[in-house]
């Protein structure tokens, strides 16, 4: 099996996990390490598992000097559309961290690229790789409930980050919607159509802008999302993956992030209320696709060797994103706004 080269740009804290995993991999040599912090760079460089990595602050020359197959991009988000694309100039296929990019504009242009360039690129959207969230996926697929109507998430969770996020635009929907809205696409199994979004800072915040927002997305098949988040919200905290209720046509499921699920079908009508009936949601038994973001690494090398598309493909990927930007124009502009991504 031929060695797979790559090179880890971005070397901050994240990057531990990637090159962590990128070490167990066999046949995957992480050969160059770049960030602008040269110190970065090298202590990085010291973890991995190749001989005399390559250590630099410009990528150009790192591509030059390793001609790697792979580019992990772990940089911060201003800076994926820089590097993914001039990764893709070189050839090199790209996983990158979340949001694909920092703008619409720029993610067209990043997907555009590894198309016409023949070349994955996926995005580490990490809680698909949940066996919660494919356990759940699995059970509304297998119509226990009926078709789905309509699903409700809450993430109320309040982190006293201190630094640039308390003085950050749009905190909660930038940084860290992205998670529950693709999860809700993903569970959903259909696409963004409108969005009504409000934002807000409630009072107590300590941040200086909102950092709560509640969202109403119509999805294809007429199918409604909600979104209800708060980054300030102190006491009886959601788990970072959320708190779910999905309704189907002929019953209702409730996820609260974790392994504890919970469903009732209709068992017979003509009363007031319905008849309801427990019915258990079967453990996830299969091992692909599991496993945060080992997973979605691993699944992305496999993929550049069989020459699969990997499932967080950046070309789906930008619906998710697209998702979030609408829902800041709407709080932005106090309307409902479409959701595009084309």
């Amino acid at each position: 099996m031929e060695t797979l080269r790559a090179v880890l740009v971005g070397c901050g804290a994240m990057s531990a996990r990637w090159l962590e995993v990128a070490n167990t991999i066999p046949a995957l040599s992480v050969v160059g390490f770049v960030d602008i912090n040269l110190a970065a760079a090298k202590a990085r460089a010291a973890q991995s598992a190749a001989p005399n990595p390559l250590v630099t602050t410009n990528l150009e020359a790192a591509l030059e000097q390793t001609t790697p197959h792979i580019v992990f991009d772990c940089t911060v988000p201003e800076a994926h559309a820089e590097t993914t694309l001039a990764a893709l100039r070189w050839g090199c296929h790209v996983l990158g961290e979340k949001p694909l990019a920092d703008s619409l504009e720029n993610a067209r242009r990043m997907v555009q690229a590894a198309h016409d360039a023949g070349r994955l690129y996926a995005v580490v959207q990490n809680r698909r790789y949940d066996p919660n969230i494919r356990r759940l996926r699995r059970f509304l697929d297998s119509g226990a409930i009926g078709g789905v109507t309509t699903i409700n998430s809450d993430f109320y969770i309040a982190p006293h980050f201190g630094g640039f996020r308390d003085q950050m635009q749009h905190v909660l929907l930038l940084d860290m919607a992205i998670h529950t809205l693709d999860a809700a696409r993903y569970l959903a199994n259909a696409d963004p159509v409108s969005v009504y979004c409000k934002e807000w800072n409630p009072p107590g915040s300590w941040y200086k802008h909102g950092a709560s927002a509640v969202a109403i997305f119509e999805m294809t098949g007429g199918l409604i999302y909600t979104y209800r988040g708060s980054w300030c919200a102190e006491g009886l905290p959601t788990t970072w993956e959320s708190d779910w209720r999905i309704v189907g046509q002929s019953g209702s499921v409730s996820w609260h992030g974790d392994d504890q699920m919970r469903a009732q079908v209709v068992q017979s009508t003509g009363g007031f209320f319905s008849e309801h009936a427990e019915v258990d949601v079967p453990a996830w038994d299969v091992p692909e696709r599991v496993g945060g973001h080992e997973g979605i690494i691993r699944d992305f090398v496999a993929c550049v060797r069989s020459g699969d598309t990997p499932e967080t493909t950046a070309s789906d990927n930008i619906k998710s994103l697209a998702m979030v930007f609408a829902a800041i124009e709407s709080a932005e502009q106090g309307r409902v706004v479409p959701v595009r991504w084309d």
